[in-house]
């Protein structure tokens, strides 16, 4: 009987979720309704898929509005109809257009115009799907209209907005926050009638018995839709089902793929190769997958046309098939991958290929596939309303002053501490805490479909460019679509650009196979790197965290590699088994310590749960689940599940097994536990294996070509650390840096031999346009001569050019930078504004006798740290007091749990949560030589001795050892006084 109704998807409006809706519809006795929300399909997948619990026949369709005005509310009959009024979205909204006073013509979809809206534009005449609709206010008005006359297009159009008072509050406070207003200057028209709540079937029906054929109407508009998806276990995968003309091609050409690349990757396989290979052919064949398969190979092979690096994760890298036709790197035989965790014949949906490329080359590969296939829409996820924003947003609202609304985002303020007008403010943003606020794009997912896109969702049209659907990754495996994961990362094109700078500084080189795994798996020097926590710059190994790990491990191969970069995930961590783990690793005699059955099931990693993988094999060889119920603990601890009930039915399950079987109680809850503590955490192996070959690549450039690779590190972002710091560990490599130079530096760095000229780049407020001017010019007509010449060919002002001087740009005059700073004022007058025509004659310049204008190496100091944010000659050489009676952090072995002092440049600092909540401070500094030390200033004095920022700190506290890796831990800090500058400013 509800024709109008909203969720809050429709954004900054609707104050409930979909079920919400659904439970207050079978409150009230309703049988049917049709979810409209304001120019958005988000709901409407998920408000079917749950209907049936409400035993509620579910319809959908769209309340078409421009900004909170009504034009009309589309109905879908069926699902050709939800597919037209998808279509009819998304023309408008990809486009920005505003939507038009009529409707167009839909041949499975009703259109019902408001009241309001047919009288204002003076509708007499409708097309059969078109109906005029009538809300409990406007009977008042109909008894005197002529629209009476039109009987049989009349139906009920009660929307449904609010529930309550309150709810109604809540959405006067959304529209305010919506129009960027203050709530006593939100225009009524923004807001929705007080009225628009959902009422009783039986009361409805006493509200239009005046007009029972209205009501008649109504349900027979009602009766005419219907609209179905399969869902959960009757789900059939949307995915592109075709990838040549039929399923039996497509399942041939995959096979040729394997003939063809089976002796590339195995040039002598083994009985085992063959027996794995044809076992996934198969289970990919039965499941329909082949596809999956080929599509994620097509694009695999058009980014290697282009040259593009690429790199396989997720549970497809577990995969032979994956491996040989080149979607990953990583050998599932040599790590022997858990083949049921990459896929498995109770799995209902394929495996996840994660496919990296370089941030550079990511948009061309996902403009591929758009050309490429028809139906290509990106996923969507929802940016919801955190409770700190909507404080902010609500204070706003009511017109608080800053200091008010800064004191009311204090989770913990005792209400005795807040007026009338804070406790509205804290009242309803607990309300709007987690509402939908905006839709966005999700990170990486891209959906390629067989039927049109618009048969489950309008589009938009982000930013990015591509038309992107309305509903999240969840909905979109409930209902059979499952995303293609395109993302683009820095590490790739690190070690692309690598490559590009050995090739131009090391001309005489041959070319390198950075594809050459196994060479660098078995490479001494890189795995001294690693044990040495020497991996600086290399992708995924270079955090404090995970170089501390590595040499705790004293990690020194590949299969070690795989195994840290999943127990540094804070699953693992957060169990107690990583400790575990590494002193089973370092010290054999202590794996005795693990269960027997558990040491069996996982004697790669000593009984002890690391991998994704091992909670399938521990829930199917230890409590005996069967691989389906094994998958429901996989996926509800990666988070991907939407049944709390589901997945505490087989924990029951679990543990009933474990007591049937003989296990203890203390046992059995102590592997649950660990179980619980993977949540959201847990890698795949397959899945660290593929960061694993990333960072051997990586690896290998740092340990043979480190001042390239460092190069290539700045010129992309960097990483973990600042710039600063990795022109530090370019320095500590044997580079020399050079501050930018007119006539050697570009806008990125550039290395020439050991030399690496600081990009333009760096300059803090030196023009893009001025930097591309000095490039332009000096490519054409070569190198500048002087300062004169400079000036004479460049059209730049006076405040530019004394960025330029002041950084010693022009240091190969010979010149003082003061005496330059001088000529430029004369030779420009200080002129503010310049000619941007190229002159037709060289001028004359007026040449002054200055004195000697000397500038002292302090001054350059501060000269760089205000230009680009550091010293370049360090803090340690900028110190103004005496460090004394301090060790180094090579000397740290010798005083462990003795107090000591340190002086440490800080390169990073992060605050982390104990147990309990509380604060704690992590720290690394390099000493006065270079070398690395990690502190922790712990919860009792964390906030006494704070950070300041970069610069030179004196730590007094107690080393600490743990696996041959010191730490300290401080007592006392404070940051070293540095030599003021001598100009009296800074």
């Amino acid at each position: 009987m509800y024709l109008n109704c909203h969720s809050y998807y429709s954004l900054r409006y609707g104050t409930f979720s979909e079920i919400e809706l659904l439970e207050l519809a079978k409150a009230n006795q309703i049988s049917s309704l049709v979810l409209t929300d304001i120019n958005n399909t988000s709901a409407c997948l998920n408000f079917i898929r749950q209907s049936k619990k409400y035993h509620i026949k579910p319809i959908v369709g769209i309340d078409f509005r421009n900004g909170a005005k009504q034009q009309f509310v589309g109905i879908a009959r069926n699902n050709q109809g939800f597919y037209e009024l998808n279509r009819f979205l998304s023309q408008h909204l990809e486009c920005k257009m505003p939507l038009p006073d009529k409707a167009p013509h839909f041949s499975n979809a009703y259109i019902v115009y408001p009241f309001e809206q047919v009288l204002e534009l003076g509708l007499i005449t409708f097309e059969a799907n078109e109906f005029i609709g009538i809300s409990i206010e406007d009977l008042k008005k109909l008894q005197f209209s002529k629209l009476k006359a039109l009987g049989d297009k009349l139906v009920i159009q009660q929307p449904v907005t609010v529930r309550n008072k309150k709810d109604f509050n809540a959405h006067r406070l959304l529209r305010a926050i919506d129009n960027n207003c203050l709530l006593s200057k939100l225009p009524k028209t923004e807001e929705c009638q007080p009225n628009e709540k959902m009422i009783s079937k039986e009361d409805l029906e006493m509200a239009f018995s005046d007009f029972p054929h209205i009501i008649e109407n109504t349900i027979h508009l009602l009766s005419q839709c219907a609209i179905d998806f399969g869902f959960g276990a009757t789900r059939k995968s949307q995915n592109l089902k075709l990838y040549s003309n039929s399923v039996e091609n497509d399942y041939i050409l995959l096979k040729n793929l394997c003939d063809a690349g089976l002796l590339k990757r195995y040039p002598n396989p083994t009985e085992k190769v063959y027996k794995r290979l044809n076992t996934e052919l198969k289970t990919i064949k039965d499941l329909n997958f082949v596809s999956f398969f080929l599509i994620n190979h097509d694009i695999v092979t058009y980014a290697k046309s282009k040259g593009y690096f690429h790199v396989g994760r997720g549970s497809g890298a577990n995969s032979i098939v994956a491996y040989i036709i080149g979607i990953t790197d990583v050998d599932p035989i040599e790590l022997d991958l858990y083949f049921e965790r990459f896929i498995n014949p109770f799995r209902a949906s394929p495996p996840d290929f994660d496919i990296d490329f370089s941030w550079k080359d990511r948009d061309d590969v996902t403009q591929y596939i758009f050309n490429r296939f028809k139906n290509t829409a990106l996923l969507a996820t929802y940016n919801t309303f955190k409770f700190k924003a909507v404080v902010r947003e609500l204070g706003k609202v009511f017109g608080l002053p800053k200091e008010e609304i800064d004191k009311l985002s204090q989770r913990d303020l005792p209400i005795s501490q807040v007026d009338e007008f804070g406790q509205l403010v804290l009242k309803y943003s607990k309300l709007i805490d987690g509402f939908p606020n905006y839709v966005s794009v999700h990170s990486a997912g891209i959906l390629i479909l067989d039927a049109p896109i618009h048969n489950y969702s309008a589009t938009f049209l982000p930013p990015k460019g591509y038309p992107t659907v309305q509903f999240d990754m969840l909905i979109a495996e409930d209902v059979g679509i499952f995303k293609f994961d395109i993302l683009g990362q820095r590490g790739l094109a690190k070690i692309k650009d690598a490559l590009d700078i050995i090739a131009k500084n090391r001309p005489e080189l041959p070319a390198i196979d950075i594809h050459d795994l196994p060479r660098f798996k078995t490479d001494k020097k890189i795995n001294d790197l690693l044990k040495s926590g020497g991996a600086i710059g290399a992708y995924y190994v270079e955090s404090p965290a995970m170089r501390g790990l590595m040499t705790k491990l004293q990690t020194q191969d590949y299969l070690g590699l795989v195994a840290a970069s999943s127990i540094i995930r804070p699953g693992v961590a957060g169990s107690g088994m990583k400790e575990e783990f590494i002193k089973r690793h370092r010290f054999p005699e202590s794996r005795k310590n693990a269960h027997p059955i558990l040491l069996q099931i996982m004697p790669e990693t000593y009984g002890v749960m690391v991998y994704q993988e091992d909670v399938l094999k521990v829930a199917n060889q230890f409590a005996d689940l069967t691989l389906g119920e094994a998958d429901v603990l996989r996926r509800g601890m990666s988070g991907k599940y939407r049944s709390r009930e589901e997945f505490l039915a087989v924990e029951q399950k679990f543990i009933s097994n474990c007591r049937n079987k003989g296990y203890s109680d203390a046992l059995i809850f102590e592997v649950w536990n660990q179980i619980k503590s993977f949540a959201g955490y847990a890698f795949a192996k397959g899945h660290s294996a593929s960061y694993a070959v990333e960072s051997y690549q990586s690896l290998y450039l740092k340990c043979y070509f480190p001042i390239e690779f460092m190069v290539a590190v700045l010129n992309n972002g960097g990483g973990f650390y600042s710039a600063e710091h990795y022109l530090h560990e370019a320095r500590m490599q044997g580079a020399n840096i050079k501050l930018p130079c007119i006539n050697h530096s570009d806008h990125a760095n550039s290395v020439a031999g050991k030399d690496i000229y600081l990009g333009f780049g760096y300059l803090k407020n030196l023009e893009k346009l001025v930097i591309q001017r000095i490039l332009t010019e000096r490519q054409l007509y070569g190198h500048y001569s002087s300062l004169e010449d400079f000036i004479d060919r460049v059209s730049i002002s006076i405040e530019q050019l004394s960025i330029l001087i002041r950084i010693d740009a022009f240091r190969f005059t010979q010149k003082s930078k003061t005496e330059l700073l001088w000529q430029a004022m004369f030779k420009l007058n200080a002129s503010r504004s310049t000619n941007k025509q190229p002159k037709l004659f060289k001028p004359v310049h007026k040449h002054f006798d200055l004195p000697a204008l000397e500038v002292c190496d302090v001054e350059n100091a501060y000269d760089e740290m205000e230009l680009l944010g550091f010293p370049l000659c360090g803090y340690f050489d900028l110190v103004d007091e005496v460090l004394e009676n301090d060790i180094t952090a090579n000397e740290m072995g010798h005083y462990v749990n003795k107090e000591v002092i340190m002086y440490g440049n800080l390169v990073n600092t992060r605050y982390n949560k104990t147990a309990q909540g509380k604060l704690m401070r992590l720290s690394t500094f390099v000493d006065k030589h270079g070398k690395y030390f990690d502190a922790v200033h712990f919860t009792n004095v964390v906030h006494q001795y704070p950070i300041h920022g970069l610069g030179i700190y004196k730590c007094l506290g107690v080393i600490t050892e743990k696996f041959g890796f010191c730490s300290m831990i401080i007592s006392k800090s404070r940051k070293v006084r540095i030599k003021p500058n001598p100009r009296g400013v800074g």
